[in-house]
């Protein structure tokens, strides 16, 4: 389950990293727009990609959002999820269009392109949440 505190990080329109692990096991780090549905952290890819051949292959996914906030102690919050992700055929140009929204502003139209291919939709379900915030 993912805590308020961590909901509203993921849903604040900050640029998420994440990483997904290569075959020959080395990270590969990609930024990505995030949001949420129920207890699922999804994101919305277009074309097929590295992350989603790597997420295929394995699942183990962490992602880090910094919050551009400043805990008592100085220190810059940043939320981060490890889980594993679920790559689906479909639904990406719906999920973009209300990402954007969020990422671009209300009046944003994206994909910026007329019949979009259907693309994919990654679902990450949280196993572990840290960082240095309420979160923690």
């Amino acid at each position: 389950m993912i805590p308020e505190s961590a909901r509203g990080v993921i849903e604040s329109g900050k640029l998420a990293h994440l990483v997904t692990v290569e075959d020959d096991a080395t990270p590969q780090v990609t930024c990505a727009w995030v949001g949420l549905e129920n207890d699922d952290i999804v994101i919305g890819t277009l074309v097929d990609q590295r992350k989603l051949r790597n997420m295929r292959r394995n699942p183990r996914v962490s992602l880090s959002i910094e919050t551009g906030g400043i805990n008592p102690y100085g220190l810059n919050e940043y939320l981060v999820v490890n889980g594993r992700a679920r790559v689906t055929e479909g639904g990406a140009p719906e999920l973009l269009q209300r990402l954007a929204h969020v990422y671009i502003g209300p009046d944003a139209k994206f994909p910026p392109m007329d019949n979009p291919p259907p693309g994919f939709v990654t679902r990450i379900r949280a196993e572990s949440i840290g960082g240095v915030g309420p979160w923690a």
